[in-house]
């Protein structure tokens, strides 16, 4: 496989150019595990060196060169070495050597793998590293033997040293999809990341493995890895050659902590291998840690236990499981997970029989967000004997892993143990509704649950009906009786605390769509207090959390608390356990947050994880697709806003109506980035006034921004309000800013004031305090409205206003807003060509001379240019340049 760009190490990467560009520093010692990526490190700093004029050479070291004099670095010595020099002459020779061959540039000598360098190898390392205009950078195996002129690199101060660690998630994914060269979704990612432990050459054996085979799936372009992990060939037979010669006994503790980490040191002496486990120590597949003063065995690293189990039979794999299971039970299960390893050993041994252990498990399974292993446990659970208990968890937890159908069926399998009222008739009625109505996209579902409701005389079972309804109604966009189901719900002390969660989450979502963002705050976080009585009861009501507190965010402009609720717990038990809902709907969300920062392309490269993941969820499918769109527009690909946006409307289900707001806004935009300005604002004109008959206030003031941001913030809008008036974007805005909760509102109004009054310093203080929010796009556009100001007028503050936006601009990746080509004026190619020339200090002579025109010919088109920019000479033309979006989206110049 051809070598990978390069890819993270950021840290890493800036420490290492510092020591060799720095002042005072000769170099750089790198140590760190097998694998880590110290010596793919070292190459791409040689190669960005050498092409920055640096004599960049690399020797690597090796066993084969280690008894050799001078054989280590026989890559960069010349080959005629003069004979009859004594050792020490040799050494000057060869210094000299790489002296002539720098030719006057600093010398840069990088080693790989210094610690199997020849001992006159290594002393002509120390001798260069000593010399002036020299620098030394190295790569050593932590725990090696070096040799003394080596360690003396550190030890007299001439080097510096530094410890190379895994790779962070971030980069164990940007790396994957280096490799592969396409994008791959979280859960994959979180799965290499917990296999290679940031291993960089390990995670090349695994996605090397996974790509030849057949178990890697492609959805909107985005991988999923289905499979198992496989090895490569060689790192396959190394490892299994080190597993073939570990004593038997020796073995034994490997499989054992292989199938059940963390395992207490008790339980090994129990099975007297403590003094074995103390030589799996030594050999490096265990490690001893301390864990709330509890000291447990785990593996060292997470492939030798993927290696374990795959080597272990399913016989011994029973007998272990079995003899784990028999181990912990007898000392009293004193652990919180410890009912779960249990559970779960019963079951890969066979020998599990009491359902009420799977059960309890299977809840605990499914409250820690891991979907697989939850269903397992349950559907054990329900072959045991065709419990009720078992068939609603089975069903809710197969309705998560997007099998509507089979989750019916299995419900159906027990309808006749539900009874005519009861717990288990609400909690069967729940159910059923859930998956009818968001799996099957049944909208009857509302109405069959609520006649059902009406004959439930227990009010705590009624209570637990009806927020199911409420958030149901809400979805639809029956409002008013959502909103008045949720309160009868929380005036009801009987109700359970799920039950009181479920119908505060509706009346949040409802709260924040309508203006209410400090009301909707309060309500979420009186769910998220009682979390811990509520997730074992329902623990997805976490999503309906998370969708009020996404809407409440995305609608408040707050990009750090999105940043906070996608990086916090759920958002990584989420992704690890397959929870597909929750994992693309937090996705939905960075790609929002990525967007209105103006990083389009990660806002584009998260809307497409969240197509992927969401691709079997018809819930949140429609919106993934629309957040697409918008990534896609605002990038000017419009190719994929168009499809993105049509494939919305396809899987879009008339159960989720209130989303509507997100995607009508995504179809104006993909108008926009069509050039039908027209139909954009008549779009966004429907929307606001949809949005006015339905309360939605908190969403009104975006569609109004939107119509700001096309140029149309005197345009009428809205409902008659009976007198034949109807109000303008600006005044609306202005109104709804007393009315709608945050900081936003009022500043989404002051930018629609200063586009009408057409006021420049107005629009560039705009611009300022929506880049203090870090929402780049509406800053930018603020600024590129403020330099057309300025540059109408002729006025000085042209200048400041072209610095600003190519400031702005260089905050984005690739922005393509309808305002910047409304607003700025048109370069032919010639002027465009001529002004970045008199802008880097080029003289009109000197021009003409590369252009082969006249001298009269470039002044005449410089006067064209700064009319045109508003400038009023060369000073001013490299700011009004930067200024100007070129024809890729970033600024020009």
């Amino acid at each position: 496989m051809a070598l990978w760009n390069f890819v993270g190490r950021r840290d890493e990467l800036d420490q290492v150019m510092a020591a060799v560009t720095g002042v005072g520093g000769h170099g750089l010692i790198l140590s760190g595990p097998a694998g880590i990526g110290k010596s793919r490190l070292l190459a791409h700093i040689v190669e960005k060196l050498a092409k920055s004029g640096y004599a960049a050479w690399t020797a690597s070291a090796s066993i084969a060169t280690s008894g050799l004099p001078f054989g280590g670095l026989a890559q960069v010595l010349p080959t005629d070495q003069p004979a009859g020099l004594s050792p020490a002459g040799i050494l000057r020779w060869a210094v000299d050597a790489l002296h002539q061959q720098a030719a006057g540039r600093q010398i840069v000598l990088a080693v790989d793998d210094v610690h199997l360098l020849d001992d006159s190898s290594a002393a002509l390392v120390y001798l260069i590293a000593r010399s002036d205009n020299a620098t030394v950078l190295c790569t050593m195996r932590s725990g090696a033997q070096i040799p003394l002129p080596v360690r003396a690199l550190w030890t007299d101060d001439l080097v510096g040293h530094m410890e190379l660690h895994e790779l962070c998630r971030n980069d164990v994914k940007a790396l994957a999809e280096a490799i592969l060269g396409q994008q791959i979704d979280e859960p994959t990612a979180d799965h290499l990341m917990r296999l290679s432990n940031g291993n960089a050459l390990l995670l090349r054996e695994l996605v090397t493995a996974a790509q030849n085979s057949a178990e890697v799936v492609e959805r909107y372009g985005v991988l999923h890895w289905t499979g198992q992990p496989k090895l490569g060939t060689d790192l396959d037979v190394l490892i299994d050659t080190r597993f073939e010669q570990l004593d038997p006994d020796v073995r034994t503790v490997v499989e054992l902590v292989a199938l059940g980490e963390p395992i207490g040191e008790g339980l090994l002496q129990k099975l007297a291998l403590c003094k074995h486990a103390e030589v799996a120590e030594k050999l490096g597949f265990i490690q001893l840690v301390e864990n709330d003063r509890r000291r447990n065995l785990v593996l060292a690293h997470p492939i030798y236990g993927e290696v374990a189990r795959q080597r272990c039979t399913v016989i011994r794999t029973r007998q272990l499981t079995a003899q784990l299971a028999d181990l912990v039970e007898a000392t009293g299960a004193r652990r919180r997970d410890d009912l779960l390893r249990i559970a779960v050993w019963r079951l890969d041994s066979n020998t599990a029989s009491d359902r009420g252990q799977l059960l309890e498990a299977a809840r605990q399974a499914f409250g820690q967000y891991d979907v697989p292993l939850a269903g397992r446990l349950a559907r054990a659970a329900l072959d045991i004997d065709g419990s009720y208990e078992a068939a609603e968890l089975l069903a809710t937890i197969l309705m998560f892993g997007d099998q509507p159908t089979e989750a019916i069926k299995v419900l159906d399998s027990v309808a006749d143990q539900i009874g005519t009222s009861g717990e288990r008739r609400s909690r069967w009625l729940t159910v059923h509704g859930m998956v009818s109505y968001w799996g099957l996209s049944q909208e009857s579902t509302v109405e069959s649950i609520a006649a059902a409701a009406d004959q439930m005389p227990d009010l705590a079972h009624r209570a637990r009906v009806r927020a199911f309804e409420a958030i149901m109604r809400l979805h639809r966009l029956d409002c008013d009786r959502a909103l008045e189901l949720s309160r009868r719900v929380l005036d009801r002390p009987a109700a359970s605390v799920a039950a009181r969660g479920l119908a505060q989450c509706t009346i949040a979502h409802l709260q924040a769509a309508r203006g209410e963002l400090a009301r909707s705050g309060r309500a979420l976080a009186s769910v998220e207090a009682d979390a811990a009585q509520w997730r074992p009861d329902m623990p997805y009501l976490q999503l309906a959390l998370e969708l009020a507190r996404g809407t409440r965010l995305a609608l408040s402009g707050d990009l750090t608390g999105i940043d906070a609720i996608v990086a916090d717990e759920f958002a990584d038990l989420a992704d690890a356990g397959d929870f597909r809902l929750g994992s693309g709907y937090l996705s939905i969300l960075r790609a929002q947050a990525a967007r209105l920062r103006g990083q389009t392309g990660d806002a584009l490269r998260f809307s497409l994880g969240a197509c992927a993941v969401l691709a079997g969820s018809p819930a949140f499918a429609g919106l993934a697709n629309a957040e697409r769109a918008q990534a896609a527009a605002l990038r000017g690909d419009l190719p994929q806003a168009v499809a993105a946006m049509n494939e919305s409307d396809f899987l879009h289900i008339t159960g989720m109506e209130v989303l509507y707001p997100w995607r009508e806004q995504a179809r104006a935009a993909v108008l926009a980035a069509e050039g039908n300005l027209p139909g954009a604002v008549a779009q966004l004109g429907k929307l606001v006034h949809r949005l006015q008959a339905d309360g939605f206030a908190g969403h009104e003031v975006h569609a109004l921004h939107d119509l700001v941001r096309l140029g149309h913030a005197d345009a009428e809008v809205g409902r008659d309000t009976g007198d034949g008036y109807r109000q303008s974007v600006a005044q609306r805005l202005t109104e709804l800013s007393e009315r709608v909760e945050g900081p936003l509102p009022p500043l989404l109004a002051r930018h629609a004031r200063a586009a009408v009054t057409r006021s420049g310093e107005e629009l560039l203080a705009v611009a300022e305090s929506f880049a203090e929010l870090d929402l780049n796009v509406y800053a930018a556009e603020a600024a590129a409205s403020a330099v057309a100001v300025f540059r109408a007028s002729r006025s000085a503050q042209a200048h400041a206003a072209n610095v600003c936006l190519g400031d702005l601009l260089g905050r984005c990746d690739n922005v393509r807003s309808p305002i910047f080509s409304m607003r700025q004026p048109t370069l032919t190619e010639r002027e465009r060509q001529i002004a970045r020339l008199a802008a880097g200090g080029l003289p009109s002579r000197n021009i003409a001379e590369e252009l082969y025109i006249s001298t009269r010919t470039v002044e005449n088109h410089l006067q064209r240019v700064y009319s045109k920019l508003g400038v009023t000479g060369r000073g001013e033309l490299w700011s009004a340049l930067r200024a100007m979006p070129d024809h890729d989206g970033k600024s020009g110049g």
